[in-house]
């Protein structure tokens, strides 16, 4: 599975960039990503950043569920734009005051409204993925609660990511 437009161009430290295999690993097993978006404050921009649960399709979309109303989807109905940052395995280095991590930045745009179908499809993929061994249970609470949650899908538009290491 390839990450649509994965590019490390911009990444500034050339020794810092995590590659392609290991972006899509973090794309498939990541544990919550931070969404990021713009909200209005009293007519003032102002960055709104919350941590989500996803799942990624292997292609050029990633689901994210959620309650159907609320705060996030308010500013995404205003401005659609967003990142969507997935931070995979970190450790604090105390001895070389510094942190080993790595992390994949995706920038694209959300849909809300989605038809049934893909909404469906999404939620078997997010309980495939957090709920293993459990999807014919998961599906039944899915079909149960269908009405009462909302799918998101993230088109990825562009992709990079960074990483550090550090020698033991």
């Amino acid at each position: 599975m390839d990450i649509q437009n994965y590019c490390n161009d911009g990444v500034r430290r050339r020794d810092r960039l995590l590659d392609a295999g290991r972006a899509a690993e973090l794309l498939r097993t990541g544990e919550y990503a931070v969404l990021s978006m713009v909200e209005n404050r009293g007519g003032t921009p102002a960055g709104y950043g919350i941590p989500v649960s996803f799942v990624w399709d292997g292609g050029a979309s990633v689901y994210i569920h959620c309650a159907p109303e609320g705060h996030k989807l308010g500013c995404l109905d205003a401005c659609p734009g967003a990142t969507l940052c997935v931070v995979g395995a970190t450790r604090v280095v105390p001895r070389g005051f510094t942190t080993e991590y790595e992390s994949v930045l995706l920038r694209g745009t959300v849909s809300r409204r989605l038809d049934e179908g893909e909404r469906m499809e999404a939620l078997r993929m997010i309980v495939g993925k957090y709920s293993p061994g459990h999807e014919e249970v998961g599906m039944r609470y899915a079909a149960a609660s269908f009405y009462r949650t909302e799918v998101l899908r993230f088109t990825i538009e562009s992709a990079s990511g960074k990483c550090k290491r550090v020698a033991p």
